[in-house]
């Protein structure tokens, strides 16, 4: 008896008791944007209004006929990706591997020292010459990219120059990010790979590539945005 008792008076006391709200009411989920596709992307650059005086090789002795295109808010250039391995050596990259090794970049670190082309996704643009000079578009060290290969979309920043007459380099990390074979003696790919450049935008330090994301992303979304 005494135990039904008490089970009574537990649950008056329950009917009875004022209800307060919960005083840490469940939080909802952080809500994301979907990343910029790579669809969306090339659908923006089926057309080119070329800007460059002239045509660039893929490789040398190649024949010419790539332009760098122009459009609202970015250059783009459809092309190979050969593998560029310049810059700190490791153990990916350097005179063993890369028989064309460079221990330099066209453009450094914060700390003074070469950008390592294995771990920061970077593009390398054609050196100044008279069929296209970046730096008159708003392009230069740590401008971001969105570097496309079928289905997938890498982030990258201009890091390095190349000759004048060649277009479409990339390092290490931006191939094996896209899925191309990153093996600078043989790697890469001979066609397929869209480079979009915006203007006038650059992360610094040049080898944030977090802030290259996070930018890239952002400027991607307002590219496909765009009319």
């Amino acid at each position: 008896m005494r135990v039904q008792s008490l089970t009574l008076a537990a649950a008056s006391a329950a009917l009875l008791a004022p209800t307060t709200p919960n005083a840490f009411p469940p939080q909802p989920a952080a809500w994301r944007e979907p990343p910029v596709r790579a669809a969306d992307l090339l659908a923006k650059v089926r057309d080119c209004a070329p800007v460059s005086g002239g045509r660039y090789r893929s490789d040398s002795g190649a024949p010419a006929g790539i332009p760098v295109c122009d459009t609202r808010g970015a250059v783009f250039w459809k092309a190979d990706m050969d593998i560029d391995c310049d810059g700190r050596p490791g153990p990916r990259c350097n005179r063993h591997t890369d028989p064309y090794f460079s221990d330099s970049t066209a453009y450094v670190q914060s700390d003074g020292r070469p950008l390592s082309a294995e771990r920061l996704p970077f593009i390398v643009v054609p050196a100044p010459s008279r069929i296209w000079d970046y730096r008159k578009y708003g392009v230069g060290g740590g401008s971001v990219v969105a570097v496309v290969h079928r289905d997938r979309v890498q982030y990258a920043v201009v890091g390095d120059t190349g000759p004048q007459d060649v277009i479409g380099e990339a390092s290490y990390s931006t191939a094996k990010a896209l899925g191309i074979r990153a093996d600078p003696h043989g790697g890469g790919t001979p066609s397929g790979v869209t480079y979009i450049v915006f203007k006038n935008a650059r992360v610094s330090p040049i080898e944030d590539q977090a802030a290259a994301v996070t930018t890239g992303e952002r400027l991607a979304r307002r590219f496909v945005g765009s009319r």
